[in-house]
């Protein structure tokens, strides 16, 4: 804590005082009830980033006029005063761990769930799809601009009345204010819409309802995009001057980035540092020296979050998806346990992609479990158990440190001598290094666990598993490249002097791939691998860069947020694209293609065959056998399953604990049975 000081400063706002200066921010999580009430596993979720510190827990946007105004596949509403009292149970829990609250109003506008809708046309400020390929919003009238003014404010006092201890605004991400604000949405001539001032019009009359809902001594917060990073859009200055109109009546101005089309700033991809927009929050500082400003972006590291408080460039941190993977980051921070952090690696894989293109609950790649934290580990094993876990990648460091920390003896055999598997070595390309940030965090904490052993660069063996004589074994051994049998593959692969490279190639030793000036380079497969490949030599000045891919889309299987990065990288540099193209020959400076019965030669100074990861569980009917002969409980998990993401094999890896519980219930009874039989015996004589 003394090197972070600026972290744990109290402020305060108005009639509200935060302990730190830590912030939750609002995220969608479709954890809701249908019917826009809390479930239990909603309220348990939030429960944890308060019990772990939080100074300002914001809940995810409210639906206030439903059903127009409504967003996401599950949405929590407070369109009327039924809400109030879920509202009211979800204060008195956060503000039993010292967190304040505040809750994000918002219409959805152009953005509005269809479902919802009825056969309803969406409306927004003019006829504009708030994204490329989303329904056409119809103008509002200003009768309807007027009423809608008025649901904020109705809005906001339900939220005082709830005992929320601040009210946010959105004006940003898209949503109905933001459309009014942006002039890639707002084409209306009338006077809410042209000049800077009436595209800001709405937005101010909605601060004014809320504020003279609230009184005077309720802190207001307003969320916007400072920067919409999309050509024709707001930039940076031209919202500080968008503000000067409504910036007086609000108290915290909340600054994000971004709109729907530009959906990789807002919500982070990988490679962009920690605290990056920063440089927005000093500006609007700069011009609103008296407002409270929050900043956020990829903040993980509590070095960079004292840095932005210390230099002035903001007053609060909102750590979004950080708080999503850490709920304890403020506890674990002011306790100087920093190595323990389980950072955010920005994948975006169970949040965002999860909860926006795929309308699931939310999920997260590096904790397995958003509801319930770390409460198993008050459930230790209560019969001496034994663990061999095979493998040392993310899935078999989750399995190991959860075992162990319920008791269970475990030792982990790791044929590298390294741990993190094929995410440590994907982590070798630069855009990639955050993935190490979780493999650092599951060393750390095993290092912890006197009851895990772990033995490097050893290949376990049959006789390794007898002599342990373990209860649970579990496989996590990974994958492999896949390598079809494509003509003059395997032979160039072969060919000491070749001029094509497998992604293990490339990621068992980057040195010798640092030449970019003057490089041609075709990838083949069009996956995430590829893809990663492509943007490993694209940014960094390679001559030409091509893929190909044989389905009809380069990137089907990415989440939403990777998949618009490298989708920006492709058109950004230029990266020649070959899609429903398959890989008929492999030559030693070249790949023969075949397009809609077309053969192509494509020449390269550098070629990569990137098709895809196999399942890899060389030892699996030798441990099956030997699990069916002694008793044991055999499980297979992770990429030497199935081929997957780090997320899937996470999630298996902490379902270790209902294998173990399944063997406690079973060893528990027999023991009951045992001494029941023993003291029939007993009576008996």
């Amino acid at each position: 804590m003394n090197n972070y000081q600026a972290i744990f400063e109290p402020l305060t706002v108005k009639r509200m005082t935060l302990k730190n200066r830590v912030v939750m921010p609002p995220m969608g999580t479709n954890f809701a009830n249908m019917d826009g009430t809390f479930s239990m596993q909603h309220v348990s979720y939030y429960e944890q980033r308060a019990k772990g510190g939080t100074g300002l827990i914001t809940l995810e946007n409210v639906c206030i006029d439903y059903p127009m105004g409504t967003n996401g596949a599950r949405q929590l509403r407070m369109d009327n005063d039924q809400y109030i009292s879920g509202l009211w149970h979800f204060n008195e829990k956060m503000h039993a761990y010292g967190a304040c609250t505040s809750v994000q109003i918002n219409h959805a506008g152009a953005s509005a769930y269809g479902l919802r809708l009825e056969g309803e046309q969406p409306v927004s400020a003019s006829n504009i799809p708030s994204k490329k390929g989303n329904p056409i919003p119809r103008p509002l009238t200003e009768e309807e601009i007027y009423d809608i003014v008025e649901r904020y404010a109705d809005g906001a006092l339900r939220a005082q009345r709830a005992g929320f201890d601040c009210v946010e605004i959105h004006a940003g991400h898209s949503y109905l204010l933001s459309q009014f604000l942006s002039p890639l949405y707002n084409k209306r001539t009338d006077k809410f819409g042209g000049s800077p001032e009436n595209r800001a019009r709405l937005t101010k009359l909605v601060v004014e309802a809320v504020r003279k809902a609230v009184g005077p001594f309720f802190p207001i917060s307003l969320r916007f995009s400072a920067d919409e990073l999309l050509e024709g859009g707001n930039t940076l200055e031209d919202t500080i001057e968008i503000l000067s109109y409504f910036a007086d009546e609000v108290d915290i101005l909340n600054v994000s980035a971004a709109l729907n089309d530009s959906l990789q700033y807002q919500i982070d991809k990988m490679n962009l540092e920690d605290g990056w927009r920063a440089y927005m929050s000093k500006a609007v500082k700069e011009r609103f020296p008296d407002k409270v400003t929050v900043t956020s972006g990829n903040i993980r590291s509590p070095k960079r979050a004292t840095e932005i408080l210390e230099s002035g460039d903001a007053d609060l941190l909102a750590m979004g998806r950080g708080l999503i993977a850490e709920p304890n980051w403020v506890n674990k921070v002011a306790n100087g346990q920093e190595d323990l952090l389980r950072k955010c690696i920005s994948c975006n894989i169970g949040c965002a992609d999860h909860r926006i293109a795929k309308a699931r609950p939310m999920r997260c790649t590096v904790n397995p479990d958003l509801h319930y934290e770390d409460e198993y580990k008050m459930k230790p094993v209560l019969h001496p158990t034994k663990m061999v876990v095979i493998g040392g990648g993310t899935t078999g460091l989750e399995a190991a440190a959860t075992a162990a920390e319920v008791g269970v003896s475990v030792e982990l055999f790791e044929q590298k001598d390294y741990l993190g598997g094929l995410g440590h070595e994907i982590a070798r390309f630069p855009d990639k290094k955050r993935i190490d940030d979780f493999i650092t965090y599951e060393i750390n904490r095993c290092k912890e666990l006197d009851n895990l052993a772990i033995h490097l660069n050893h290949a376990a063996t049959l006789a390794d598993i007898e002599a342990i004589g373990p209860d649970i074994i579990v496989n996590a051994t990974g994958a492999k490249p896949l390598l079809p049998p494509i003509n003059g593959l395997k032979e160039q692969l072969d060919n000491p002097n070749r001029n094509i490279f497998s992604i293990f190639d490339i990621l068992d030793d980057m040195s010798k791939f640092q030449e970019f000036e003057g490089k041609e380079v075709v990838v083949i497969g069009g996956g995430a691998v590829g893809l990663d490949v492509v943007e490993y030599y694209a940014e960094r000045g390679a001559k030409k860069v091509s893929i190909v891919e044989m389905q009809g889309e380069i990137g089907k299987d990415l989440d939403l947020i990777t998949k618009l990065a490298m989708m920006e990288i492709v058109e950004k540099f230029g990266v020649e694209v070959h899609v429903e193209t398959k890989l008929t020959e492999v030559r030693e400076n070249s790949f023969l293609v075949e397009k809609e019965g077309e053969m192509i030669e494509l020449p390269f100074d550098l070629g990569f065959v990137c098709l895809g990861m196999r399942a890899e569980a060389p030892m699996i009917r030798e441990l099956d056998q030997y699990a069916r002969s002694n008793g044991a409980v055999l499980l297979n998990m992770g990429d030497s399953k199935v081929a997957r993401r780090i997320m899937e094999g996470t999630r298996e890896a902490r379902d270790i604990l209902k294998t173990i519980e399944v063997l406690e219930n079973t060893r528990t009874q027999k023991m009951l049975f045992e001494q029941t039989k023993s003291l029939q015996a007993t009576q008996t004589i």
